[in-house]
C-alpha cells in the first residue's frame, strides 16, 4: 500500500489537547492495522470458534490448542483441509449450539466450506457477511431466526451452494441472494420468508427450493424452468408453474385503458427488450458451453426420466480454446491431445473437441459428481460427456496418468473411457452412449417391453454380470480405498442384451472435495455413516443394496439423503430371514418362475451377507463373487 503522507494541524494552544490529539490519531492508525497486529495461528483461530459453542464433547478428543489441524497423522475431527491449510469445517449433527462467533474464522484464509446443519442453535443469523471467500455454507436443521438483511450477501461473490432450510427466518428473501453469479445450490425451504420472491436468473443455478414459508405474489418468469415443486406450501404464490392465474386487478384494469400510442410504446420496448434478452442469453451459451443441463438427482427423491431428453446446443467457452483437428485426419494422432481433447481409445473412432462443440446434445442429468448429456456427432457415434466439477486437486500429469490406467480396463461389464478434456477448473469425461440406460431407470421409471423383458432370467444376468465387473475392479484396483465408491443401480447401463456395464468407477482418489467424497453411495454404508471410515467392504455394502434391489423390485430407502421414502431392503430383507419368509419380499413381477425360487433365496441371503453391519462380519467382494457364480450355475 503506498505511503499517506499525515498532515497534522498547527500545534494546539493547550498542549493537553495537543497531546490528546497525538494519541487519537496513534490509535486509529493502530486499530486500522489490528488484524495484521493481532493474526493468530488455525489452531488457535479454531479453538477461539469452538469456545464460543456447547456441547462440542464430539470436537474434545482431537481439537488441541498447539497441533496441526492439517496433521495428516492426526488430524482434527471434521476439519478438512486443502494440503496444511484448513478449507473447511464440516459440523453437522454434533449437537452443537451456543452463539456463533464468526470472527475467528477470519483467521483462517483458505475456509470455504462451512456446514452447521441438524445442531441446535438459534437466534439471529450470525455475521457468516465476514467470510468473504465462502463457496458452501451449509445451516439447514437448526433454529435460527428473524429477518436476513437485504444486503448480507452482498460481500459473499464465491457462494455457490447456499442450505438454510428448516430454520425459522422470517422477512424478505434477501435480495442480494440474486445477484451471486455463481450460485449453484438455493435451498431456503421450512422457513417462514414472506414478501415477493427475487429475480433468480442466474444460468448456473441448478437447484433451488423455496417451498413452505409465506411467500406473495407472482413468480418471475425466469425461474419458470424449475418447475412447481421448488414453490409449493406458499398459499399466496402465483404463475404459471403453480397452475395458479396471478390477479393483477388495478393494474391490468389501467393497462387496458392505456391510449394507443402509449400502447404501442409499450409493446415495442417490450420487443426491444426480449431481443436484447436474447442476444445476451445466446452470448452466454457461447461462453458456457456445458451449462445448460438438467437435473437427475436421486439424493433429493425418486425422480426417473426417460431417454427423450430436451435438445440443446454445444458451444465452446468464449470461443478462444478448442483448437485442433476435428474427425478428418485425426485419425493419426493417436493418444494425443486434440484439441485440449485427449483420446485414451480409439476403438469406437476418432474425433476431436470441435465434433462435440458442434453435437447435438441432449440432457442426461446432474449428479453429486457433475452434469452429464448425450452428444451425437455428425457421423454417428454417440457418446456421452461428464463435466466433472470436484477433481482439482491433480495437475494434468497426474490427472492424466490416471484416467489412462482406468482407460485400459477392458471387461464386458466395465464401461470404458473413450477420451478426456482437462481444464484446471472443470474436466470432462467421454465414453460411449449406452441407448437401453440405467437399470434404476428399467426397474423403477420404465413401464414398457424394456421393464417386461426384466424376468428371472435377465436379472439373475445383471447380478452376474454386476458382480463379475466389481470383482474386475477389486483385483484391478486392490490398492484404493473403495475401488468403484458409488456403486448404484443409476450407475449400472444396460445394452441391448441387458449386459450390465458399470459407470462412474475408481473416481475416489481423483475428488478433492470432502463433501462431494461423501456423497458418494459407498458413503452410505454403516461404517461410513459411524465412523466415517470406508473399505472395499464399503463396495460389497452397495452390491448387496443393488442385489436385493433387483430381487424385490423396491427402491432402497438408502439412496436417499433422508431415507424418507423408499423402502429399507437391508431391514426388510434382515427380519424377513430372522423370520423363514424370505419368498415373500420376490417381486411378484419375477415370483412366477416358481422352479427358480430357491435361487431366488439364495441371492437373497447373499445380498444380506453384503450388506451386514459389521464390516468385520461383512463377506468381501471375492467371496460375494464366488457365491453369485455358484447360484448362477444352479
Amino acid at each position: 500500500m503506498a505511503a499517506v503522507p499525515l498532515l497534522l494541524p498547527p500545534l494546539a494552544t493547550s498542549p493537553k489537547k495537543h497531546l490528546l490529539f497525538y494519541i487519537s490519531i496513534f490509535f486509529l492508525i493502530f486499530l486500522s492495522n489490528t488484524p495484521f497486529s493481532f493474526s493468530i495461528s488455525e489452531d488457535e483461530a479454531l479453538i477461539k470458534f469452538k469456545e464460543s459453542l456447547k456441547n462440542t464433547t464430539a470436537l474434545d478428543s482431537t481439537w488441541h490448542k498447539g497441533s496441526n489441524p492439517c496433521d495428516k497423522n492426526k488430524k482434527w475431527t471434521r476439519v478438512q483441509c486443502e494440503g496444511s491449510a484448513v478449507e473447511g469445517l464440516l459440523l453437522g449433527e454434533v449437537g452443537l449450539s451456543g452463539e456463533i462467533d464468526v470472527d475467528p474464522l477470519i483467521a483462517l484464509p483458505g475456509l470455504r466450506v462451512l456446514e452447521l446443519a441438524n445442531n441446535s442453535f438459534s437466534g439471529t443469523i450470525p455475521e457468516f457477511f465476514l467470510l468473504g471467500a465462502l463457496k458452501s455454507l451449509y445451516i439447514d436443521g437448526n433454529q435460527f431466526s428473524g429477518d436476513i438483511p437485504k444486503d448480507f450477501f452482498s460481500k459473499m461473490g464465491s457462494l455457490k451452494k447456499i442450505w438454510f432450510s428448516k430454520n425459522k427466518f422470517s422477512g424478505p428473501i434477501p435480495e442480494s441472494l440474486a445477484n451471486l453469479k455463481y450460485l449453484l445450490e438455493l435451498h431456503l425451504e421450512s422457513n417462514e420468508f414472506s414478501g415477493p420472491i427475487p429475480s433468480f436468473s442466474q444460468a448456473s443455478l441448478t437447484s433451488i427450493d423455496l417451498s413452505n414459508n409465506k411467500l406473495q405474489g407472482e413468480i418471475p418468469q425466469s425461474m419458470s424452468r424449475f418447475g412447481a415443486d421448488p414453490f409449493k406450501g406458499n398459499n399466496e404464490l402465483c404463475g404459471k408453474q403453480l397452475g395458479k392465474e396471478c390477479n393483477k386487478g388495478k393494474e391490468n384494469n389501467t393497462f387496458q385503458r392505456a391510449p394507443m400510442s402509449k400502447l404501442k410504446w409499450i409493446i415495442l420496448g417490450l420487443v426491444v427488450s426480449l431481443l436484447l434478452i436474447t442476444i445476451l442469453f445466446k452470448a452466454k451459451r457461447k461462453e458456457d458451453h456445458f451449462d445448460k443441463l438438467g437435473k437427475e438427482n436421486l439424493d433429493e427423491g425418486l425422480h426417473v426420466s426417460s431417454s427423450n431428453r430436451k435438445n440443446t446446443s454445444i458451444h465452446s467457452k468464449g470461443g478462444d480454446s478448442v483448437h485442433g483437428s476435428s474427425r478428418r485426419g485425426a485419425g493419426s494422432q493417436r493418444g494425443k491431445a486434440m484439441g485440449d481433447l485427449v483420446l485414451v481409445n480409439e476403438e469406437k473412432g476418432t474425433f476431436g473437441l470441435p465434433d462435440l462443440m458442434k453435437a447435438a446434445a441432449e440432457v442426461l442429468g446432474n449428479g453429486v459428481l457433475g452434469s452429464a448429456y448425450k452428444a451425437k456427432m455428425v457421423y454417428g457415434l454417440s457418446v456421452v460427456v461428464k463435466r466433472l466439477r470436484e477433481m482439482n486437486k491433480m495437475n494434468r500429469d497426474v490427472f492424466d496418468t490416471e484416467i489412462r490406467k482406468i482407460s485400459k480396463l477392458r471387461h464386458k461389464n466395465i464401461l470404458q473411457l473413450l477420451a478426456y478434456h482437462y481444464r484446471k477448473e472443470e474436466k470432462l469425461l467421454v465414453s460411449e452412449y449406452v441407448p437401453k440406460g440405467s437399470l434404476l431407470y428399467l426397474l423403477h421409471g420404465d413401464r414398457g417391453i424394456s421393464h417386461a423383458e426384466l424376468n428371472w432370467p435377465t436379472r439373475l444376468k445383471i447380478i452376474h454380470g454386476v458382480a463379475s465387473g466389481m470383482s474386475f475392479l477389486h483385483s484391478e484396483f486392490a490398492s484404493y480405498v473403495v475401488p468403484h465408491g458409488n456403486l448404484k443401480s443409476s450407475n449400472i447401463l444396460l445394452t441391448e442384451k441387458y449386459e450390465p456395464l458399470l459407470s462412474d468407477y475408481a473416481f475416489y482418489p481423483l475428488i478433492n472435495n470432502t463433501q462431494t467424497v461423501q456423497c458418494l453411495f459407498a458413503y452410505k454404508s454403516p461404517e461410513a455413516i459411524q465412523n466415517q471410515q470406508i473399505s472395499p467392504k464399503s463396495d460389497v455394502y452397495c452390491l448387496g443394496i443393488i442385489i436385493l434391489e433387483i430381487l424385490t423390485g423396491k427402491f432402497p430407502s438408502q439412496y436417499l439423503n433422508n431415507q424418507k421414502g423408499g423402502t429399507d431392503v437391508v431391514q426388510w430383507v434382515q427380519s424377513a430371514i430372522a423370520d423363514n419368509r424370505e419368498s415373500e419380499l420376490i417381486d411378484q413381477e419375477i415370483a412366477n418362475a416358481t422352479d427358480s425360487i430357491e435361487q431366488m433365496v439364495k441371492l437373497l441371503h447373499v445380498g444380506a451377507a453384503c450388506t451386514v453391519n459389521d464390516p468385520e462380519k461383512r463377506i468381501d467382494m471375492k467371496e460375494a463373487s464366488r457365491r453369485i457364480e455358484e447360484i448362477s450355475l444352479i
